[in-house]
C-alpha cells in the first residue's frame, strides 16, 4: 500500500490504517465478475475500521484499480467481521491546525467516496457490521445496499461531536429517505444522547434496499446483487424532492432552539446542508459540505466533542483509584432497603443486568406491594415493546420479590438503601442490616449528600460501606457516583465498581465529601441564581441567563424536576458544611412550606403564585451579571473540589457533570468551558485541550 511510492504506515504513523483489500467473486447465476472490496484495519471488532489520510488513499488506489478494469459487472464493498465502518479517524482531528488543511480533509474524503457512485457499473455495500459516521456515508455513495439484522449501530453521530457529516452524507441521504428521517439521523438522534439505530430500522426507514440473517449474509447479498444485476430484482427509488421540506426543517429548527438555544453551530449548519441538497448538484453539496467541515473542524466545539467523548469512551471505562478488580467479591444475591420508586428502579437493573435474586424490603405490606408491583408493571411494559421475551420476562419477575423482615438479606452479599434522606434513618437501617448478614456482605448507600463515613460510624464492620450513588432516572443515566469512607476497604470498593461496570454504568471515584460532585456543583450553580432573584432580578432574566450554554435545561426548570423540597434539604446539608459559600433562600423555603413543586405552572408559563413568594430583594443584576456570578462560582467550587481530592482530576468533574447533570457535550465538560471562557484562574486544563491551539 503506498502514496506515490511511499509506504502509507511510515507516511502516517499514528493512524491505525484502514485497508481497502481487493477479491474476485464470480456472482451467482451468471451475473457476472464483483471485485469485492474489504474493509479491514488488521484487528477484531473491539478496534472498529476508520478512516485517516492513509485509509482514504487506500481505497481510493483499490477504486483507481477496479475503474481500470473492463471485466467488472459491479463493484462490492463489505467491512471485516462485525463492523463495516465507523467514519473518520478522530485522533487526526486535533492536529489539524489550519483551515486550509481542514478543507483538504474533507475535501479528500469526497474525492474517494463519490467514486462509488461514479464508476460504470454499479455499486454494492454490504452492510455487515457498524456503520457510523463516513462508514455509512461509503454505503450511502453506493448504487445498492443491504443490511444485516444484526447490525446494532447505524448512525451519523458528528453533530453529537460538533461536526457535521462532511463526506456526503447531508447530501445523499435526505435524497434517498426523505428530509425527516434525514433530519431524524443527522440531527434529531446526536441530540438524544447520540441514539443509533439497528439494522431492522435503517432498512424500515430506507436506508438499505434488502436486509439478511447474519448467518449468511454475504451470500445472501451476493445472490440479491446478481438478481439486480440480472434485472430479476427490481429497486425503486422515491423521488423526495417533492416531499415538504420547508415545515420539517422549519420543525427541526425549533427542537434545535429548544434543547441548545443557539449554543452549538453545529446542527443548524447540518440543517443549512440539508435544505441544500433539495435543489444543489451533487459538486455543489459536496463543495458546501468541504467549507462547513472547515469551518468546523476549526472551531472550539470539535475539540470539545472529542474531549468529551475521550473521556466518555476512555476515562470512564478506567476509573482513576478504582482498585485491582480481582479484589472484587462474588455478588449472588442483591438487598434493596425501601420499595419506593428510587428503590423499584434499583431492583429491576440489578436483576436484569446481574441476572441475581433481588429481594426489596419495607415497613408494610401496602408499601411492599406497590414496590414489587411497580417492577413487574414494567417489566410487563418491557416485554410489549419486544424489548424482552416471554421467558426473560418470566425469569425476572421470579428473581424480584418483596419481604417485611430484614432476615431475607441473610444469604445477599450486596445490601443498597433508598430510603429516606435522613442520617439517623440511615444509620438505624445499617445496623438492623448488619444483625442478619455476613461479615462480608457490602452496605450500599444510594444517598445524595449525607456522609458515608459517619453513616458506617458504629457499625461492627465499617469496612464494608460504601456510596453507591445513583441518578434519576436508573435505568437512564450512565453516572455512578462510587463513594469510599474513611473505613471502605478495597475489597468493598472493587466490588461496588465490578457491580457498576455489570450495570453498564460509568463509575467515578468520589471522596465521601458533602454532596460529592454533580449534587455539590449543581447546588452551588443553583444558589447563586436562585440568590440573585433573592435580590430582586426577575426570575425569567434569571433563569435563562445562561441559555447561551445551551444547558439540558434552565436552573428552575431543573428545580421543578428536582423539587424545592429536596433542593432546600440539599442547601441545607451543604450550609451547614460551607455555610460562606451555600445560602439558604427564605424564598425557595417558602415554595416548599406553600407545597408549590416550583415557578412553572403545568403550561409552562409563570405561576404567578409560587412567582409571588419571591420577594424582598431591591438589588437586581443583569443577565450577564446572572451568568458570571454562577461561572465564578463554579470554577471557585471546582478549584476548592480538587485541592480536597474529592476527585482525581478535572476530568473526574467533567466527565461526573456530562454523564450525572447532562453537561453539554459539545461545551467539553465544565473546566474546559470555564477555561476557554476565562473565568478560570488559573486554568484548569493546559491551553489547546478542548480547544483550538493559540
Amino acid at each position: 500500500m503506498t502514496e506515490n511510492g511511499k509506504n502509507l504506515e511510515a507516511l502516517f504513523p499514528d493512524e491505525v490504517v484502514t485497508k481497502a483489500i481487493v477479491h474476485d467473486v464470480e456472482l451467482p447465476h451468471g451475473a457476472g465478475l464483483m471485485a469485492l472490496i474489504t474493509l479491514d484495519n488488521g484487528f477484531d471488532h473491539t478496534k472498529p475500521s476508520t478512516f485517516g489520510p492513509a485509509g482514504l488513499t487506500s481505497l481510493g488506489e483499490a477504486l483507481d484499480a477496479v475503474a481500470a478494469r473492463n471485466d467488472l459487472a459491479a463493484v462490492g464493498v463489505v467491512g471485516k467481521p462485525f463492523v463495516f465502518a465507523v467514519g473518520a479517524d478522530h485522533k487526526g482531528l486535533p492536529v489539524i491546525t489550519g483551515r486550509e488543511q481542514a478543507l483538504r480533509n474533507g475535501r479528500l474524503g469526497h474525492e474517494v467516496f463519490r467514486r462509488l457512485g461514479e464508476l460504470d457499473v454499479p455499486s454494492f455495500a454490504f452492510v455487515n457490521g457498524a456503520a457510523m459516521g463516513g462508514g455509512l456515508e461509503i454505503a450511502l455513495h453506493c448504487t445498492y445496499r443491504t443490511i444485516s439484522s444484526g447490525v446494532t449501530a447505524v448512525a451519523l453521530p458528528e453533530c453529537f461531536l460538533g461536526l457535521v457529516p462532511g463526506w456526503g452524507g447531508t447530501q445523499l441521504l435526505p435524497r434517498l429517505v426523505g428530509p425527516a428521517t434525514a433530519v431524524k439521523l443527522i440531527v434529531e438522534n446526536p441530540l438524544s444522547q447520540n441514539r443509533m439505530i439497528k439494522g431492522p430500522e435503517a432498512f424500515e426507514a430506507g436506508v438499505a434496499d434488502a436486509m439478511f440473517e447474519p448467518a449468511d449474509f454475504l451470500e445472501e447479498s451476493l445472490r440479491w446483487a446478481a438478481r439486480v444485476l440480472r434485472g430479476e430484482e427490481a429497486v425503486s427509488r422515491t423521488d423526495h424532492t417533492v416531499d415538504d421540506w420547508s415545515k420539517t426543517l422549519a420543525d427541526a429548527r425549533f427542537l434545535v432552539d429548544m434543547k441548545l438555544r443557539g449554543a452549538s453551530p453545529a446542527p443548524y449548519r447540518a440543517l443549512d446542508l440539508i435544505e441544500l441538497a433539495r435543489t444543489a448538484s451533487r459538486s455543489e453539496g459536496f463543495a458546501a459540505e468541504d467549507q462547513t467541515l472547515a469551518d468546523l473542524l476549526m472551531g472550539d466545539e470539535l475539540r470539545a466533542g472529542l474531549y468529551s467523548f475521550d473521556l466518555v469512551q476512555r476515562r470512564a471505562k478506567r476509573p482513576a483509584g478504582a482498585p485491582d478488580r480481582e479484589l472484587a467479591r462474588r455478588v449472588t444475591k442483591v438487598g434493596v432497603v425501601g420499595a419506593g420508586l428510587m428503590a423499584s428502579q434499583m431492583a429491576l437493573l440489578f436483576a436484569r443486568r446481574l441476572e441475581v435474586p433481588v429481594v426489596l424490603t419495607d415497613l408494610d405490606q401496602e408499601r411492599l406491594d406497590r414496590g414489587v408491583g411497580h417492577v413487574h408493571a414494567e417489566i410487563d411494559r418491557l416485554l410489549g415493546r419486544g424489548r424482552l421475551s416471554a421467558d426473560q420476562a418470566n425469569r425476572l419477575r421470579a428473581l424480584v420479590t418483596g419481604s417485611l423482615t430484614k432476615d431475607a438479606f441473610a444469604d445477599a452479599d450486596f445490601v443498597i438503601e433508598a430510603v429516606f434522606e435522613d442520617l439517623g434513618v440511615k444509620k438505624k437501617v445499617f445496623a438492623e442490616v448488619e444483625e442478619v448478614v455476613s461479615a462480608e456482605c457490602v452496605l450500599a448507600t444510594n444517598t445524595s449528600s449525607l456522609s458515608v463515613t459517619e453513616m458506617a460510624a458504629g457499625l461492627r464492620h465499617p469496612e464494608r460501606v460504601v456510596g453507591f450513588h445513583f441518578f434519576n432516572p436508573v435505568a437512564v443515566m450512565p453516572l455512578l457516583e462510587i463513594v469510599r469512607g474513611a473505613a471502605t476497604d478495597d475489597a468493598t470498593l472493587a466490588t461496588a465498581f465490578a457491580v457498576g461496570k455489570t450495570l453498564k454504568k460509568s463509575s467515578v471515584l468520589v471522596k465521601d465529601a458533602p454532596a460529592f460532585v454533580v449534587n455539590r456543583l449543581l447546588t452551588r450553580f443553583m444558589g447563586e441564581v436562585i440568590a440573585t432573584v433573592d435580590e430582586g432580578t426577575p426570575i425569567e432574566v434569571a433563569d435563562h441567563a445562561l441559555d447561551g450554554l445551551g444547558l439540558p435545561m434552565t436552573p428552575f426548570t431543573l428545580l421543578q424536576l428536582v423539587g424545592p423540597a429536596v433542593a432546600l434539604h440539599v442547601a441545607e446539608t451543604l450550609h451547614a458544611a460551607f455555610p460562606s459559600r451555600y445560602g439558604v433562600s427564605e424564598n425557595l423555603a417558602r415554595l416548599v412550606a406553600a407545597g408549590k413543586p416550583g415557578v412553572y405552572a403545568p403550561d409552562l408559563s409563570l405561576d404567578r403564585e409560587a412567582t409571588a413568594l419571591f420577594s424582598g430583594g431591591t438589588s437586581p443584576s443583569t443577565a450577564e451579571e446572572v451568568r458570571l456570578r454562577a461561572l465564578r462560582a463554579l470554577a471557585e467550587e471546582i478549584r476548592l473540589m480538587l485541592d480536597e481530592g474529592v476527585v482525581a482530576a478535572a476530568q473526574d468533574i467533567d466527565l461526573c457533570m456530562i454523564l450525572g447533570a447532562g453537561w453539554p457535550f459539545h461545551l467539553g465538560g465544565v473546566t474546559p468551558y470555564l477555561d476557554r471562557a476565562g473565568v478560570a484562574e488559573p486554568r484548569f486544563l493546559p491551553p489547546g485541550v478542548a480547544s483550538v491551539p493559540a
